[in-house]
């Protein structure tokens, strides 16, 4: 999720960057990544069952359906989670190099845990579909690699990737049958459709088992993408995007070319660094900042709207709210999250004009210092004036 960039105050303590040093591209990348995980989370894993996926479609879907469901399918789904994956590296790196002369470990391990915490709370309570808990672990254990140099980074992210495309781990966990499935599925409508509160968070707590395997089987690449992240981030490239973005279009061009031979499972990989470099080339340029501006305000609050969002989509399709759990179309429901990303657009661009963080950005930051963070926008600086452009 979110990493902003940390650095040093007036006084001794660490506390975070000016916001007038955050690199604006990465923002506006976040804001765009979060639209396709919001889509695969509300299609896949919201509106059905997320083992229904493994099922055929049935066969009282309609062509549009069938159609919108294959290219989330082959264009979107896995490849913005990697994004997001490439993103925590980058933010990881951004603050472990900040804080640097500071006590960086314990600053960042406390970060790491409160997220675990988050995760813990978001997948029990509000949704098991959860990335955070997958996230935190993953960067507890990436973080003693950031003290290494940069042939380590990209050594151990290859072999990360390797093991990833080995499949063993599938091998290792394998895949429940489909009997299994479907009667899981038809069970999971039941209860998610029309149970209480206490009836969905039994049946969700105990799917949590069954939905374990799946982070297991990324997990690797997970741990190589947030290692790619961070060398991303100490080769400069980044830093010298605005000032010559042209290489980034290249290396855009250059990975999804790369995606027609490395195979259907590192294709998520290469086709995700695709859409990343070409996203920042843009937004590194005048013109595709404006085009791409309004997704800054959405990025920098990534993580209270990936909240936000479970807490909506739960209440719309679960037995304590609405209950429309299987029995929304997949166009229907795509036209529901893109009413709710469009909504979150226009509010983040509010909230950044007033508060410096989002509310869960906050919490999060305070959580790391050990000490209340200033909230409230008391000044109108460079960041004000970017947030007016959008």
């Amino acid at each position: 999720m979110q990493e902003a960039a940390e650095g040093d105050c007036s006084d001794s303590r660490p506390s975070p960057a000016p916001l007038e040093e955050r690199l604006v591209a990465l923002d506006i990348l976040r804001g765009v990544a979060l639209f396709g995980v919001m889509v695969i989370n509300l299609v896949f894993e919201f509106r059905v069952s997320i083992f229904e996926q493994f099922l055929p479609l049935p066969g009282s879907a309609s062509p549009l359906d069938r159609m919108i469901a294959t290219f989330l399918d082959v264009a979107i789904e896995l490849k913005a989670f990697a994004l997001f994956s490439l993103l925590f590296g980058v933010g990881l790196a951004i603050q472990f190099d900040r804080l640097a002369g500071k006590p960086r470990a314990i600053l960042l391990v406390r970060r790491l845990l409160a997220l675990l915490a988050f995760g813990v709370i978001h997948l029990t309570l509000i949704w098991n579909g959860d990335i955070l808990t997958e996230y935190a672990l993953a960067g507890l254990l990436v973080l003693p690699f950031l003290y290494g140099p940069r042939w380590l980074l990209a050594g151990c992210s290859l072999a990360l990737l390797a093991l990833y495309a080995s499949s063993y781990l599938l091998r290792l966990l394998p895949f429940p049958d489909a009997r299994w499935l479907a009667h899981h599925v038809i069970e999971a409508r039941r209860v998610y459709a029309t149970g209480s509160f206490a009836e969905i968070l039994r049946f969700r707590v105990h799917e949590i088992a069954a939905i374990a395997p799946l982070h297991v089987w990324v997990f690797p690449r997970t741990l190589a993408l947030f290692l790619i992240g961070a060398l991303v981030w100490r080769s400069g490239a980044v830093q010298r995007a605005s000032a010559n973005p042209l290489p980034w279009f290249g290396t855009g061009l250059a990975a999804a070319v790369l995606t027609a031979f490395v195979g259907s499972i590192l294709a998520t990989v290469t086709l995700a660094l695709a859409y990343g470099a070409i996203i920042i080339g843009l937004a590194s340029t005048s013109v595709g900042a404006k085009l791409l501006g309004w997704a800054a305000p959405l990025g920098r609050m990534a993580f209270t709207n990936y909240i936000v969002q479970s807490l909506i989509f739960g209440w719309i399709f679960y037995g304590y709210g609405f209950g429309l759990f299987g029995k929304l179309s997949v166009s229907t429901a795509l036209a529901l999250g893109i009413a709710v990303y469009i909504t979150q657009v226009f509010f983040s661009r509010w909230w950044l004009r007033r508060y410096r963080f989002g509310p869960i950005e906050w919490t999060w930051r305070s959580l790391m210092y050990g000490q209340l963070q200033p909230m409230r926008r008391l000044v109108r600086g460079p960041t004000s004036s970017i947030l007016r452009k959008f």
